[in-house]
């Protein structure tokens, strides 16, 4: 049995899948619970010689249980995590399969007399509480609280006949219905917080998203807001004199090439303000972008270090704008393909040139899907490249990413 495969595919998923997956199998894990604890109960030695019968039937019945309450655990959950499912149906399923068996169970088991304890309750008794908890756990992920509690409430009731038909005294029913309330109770609180943490946990992971995009959106926003005060002046004034030059030229009056000269000069303003903006834009300093990308990575609860070495100030401006550059493309390198705890930001200078050292873990073996066309490590080659600098990708362990940009001094 090859079982790398399964293993890739963990390593593929992200955060939310793996924490999915944990909280799901612990719901899951309580299903498969009921099926050796009702046959440890069934089976134990202190039962009677006749008990054989219920045995075989506890067997039977605890495995189409444990089946059916899978499937209801995970429609159910589905449900809280808004997806479509059939919840409904398997959990009606669900509560008649066991109110059933524990009927069955209690009808058909040996009488309180018969058991070696007539102090304590009956084991059929116990077999058919212990059941009641494969109903209550898929109501209390896929009803709301106050339902499940209800719902809760009423299987227990359901039951409580069939005890008493079972020849069980009263006062041993009521007490062991009143401890099957205080476990139902400690089962719901239990499944429905594994419901919440993972739906919390996909909550988060779509607010990440949204920040991110609302960053990016934002500098959009910044960029067109300053190309258009500074255009959009510039723009109106070039229209009204090229219309009033227009109107001077077909009545033959000179001033038109006055009007058309102050158009040629306020484009050739214009567009030197546009490089202007555009530089700014494309600028990064250094220094900013390492304390920038710590605070992001921070808020992604990633653990940076940064060591930009000695006197980062006294880099050449070039360079330091195109290592920000960097820097700024592998933060957002990070938040967006891999599930980072650590990172680590270093310069150093060596052999005449400045060496800028990024390195992160938390790289699936799957790459995640990216948002975008992919460019992000080309651009900054390109960048590198005006600068007779070059970007480097080393081997590193599995699981880290590891980039080495370097520029000539």
């Amino acid at each position: 049995m090859d079982v790398r495969g399964p293993v890739r595919r963990w390593k593929g998923f992200g955060k939310p899948q793996r924490a999915e997956l944990y909280f799901r199998w612990s719901l899951y894990l309580m299903a498969w619970f009921m099926l050796p604890v009702n046959l440890l109960v069934s089976a134990s030695p202190a039962n009677p010689p006749h008990a054989a019968g219920v045995v075989q039937a506890t067997l039977v019945l605890s495995l189409a249980s444990v089946l059916v309450t899978l499937r209801a655990y995970r429609t159910s959950l589905d449900h809280y995590l808004h997806r479509p499912s059939e919840y409904l149906r398997w959990l009606a399923v669900n509560t008649t399969l066991t109110v059933a068996g524990s009927w069955v169970v209690l009808l058909l088991g040996p009488s309180s007399g018969g058991s070696t304890n007539p102090q304590g309750p009956p084991f059929t008794a116990v077999v058919a509480a212990a059941l009641l908890g494969a109903a209550v756990g898929p109501m209390s992920v896929g009803l709301p609280l106050r339902r499940a509690c209800l719902a809760g409430l009423g299987t227990v009731a359901l039951v409580a006949p069939a005890m008493v038909l079972a020849g069980i005294s009263a006062a041993t029913t009521t007490g062991l219905l009143i401890g099957t309330l205080f476990g139902l109770a400690i089962l719901i609180g239990s499944c429905r917080s594994f419901a919440w943490v993972t739906a919390i946990v996909w909550e988060l992971d779509t607010a990440r998203e949204a920040q991110s995009r609302l960053a990016v959106a934002e500098e959009r926003l910044r960029f067109s807001r300053d190309l258009h005060d500074v255009m959009g002046r510039n723009l109106t004034t070039i229209a009204l004199k090229s219309e009033l030059a227009v109107q001077l030229a077909r009545r033959g009056r000179p001033e038109a090439a006055d009007q058309m000269a102050e158009v040629q000069k306020i484009a050739q303003e214009s567009q030197r303000e546009v490089r202007d903006v555009i530089r700014g834009y494309r600028t990064a300093d250094l220094h900013a972008e390492a304390i920038g990308a710590r605070a992001v990575l921070r808020a992604a609860d990633v653990a940076c270090e940064i060591d930009l070495g000695e006197n980062p100030d006294e880099l050449p401006p070039p360079v330091q704008s195109v290592l920000g550059w960097v820097i700024r493309e592998a933060t957002t390198n990070v938040l967006r393909h891999s599930e980072a705890g650590r990172c680590l930001i270093r310069l150093r200078r060596e052999d005449g040139r400045a060496v800028l050292e990024l390195e992160n873990d938390g790289v699936p073996a799957v790459p995640l899907p990216s948002q975008g066309s992919g460019t992000g490590l080309r651009g900054l080659r390109e960048r590198l490249a005006a600068h007779n600098g070059e970007l480097t990708v080393p081997e590193a362990a599995p699981g880290i990413f590891r980039m080495l940009a370097a520029v000539p001094l």
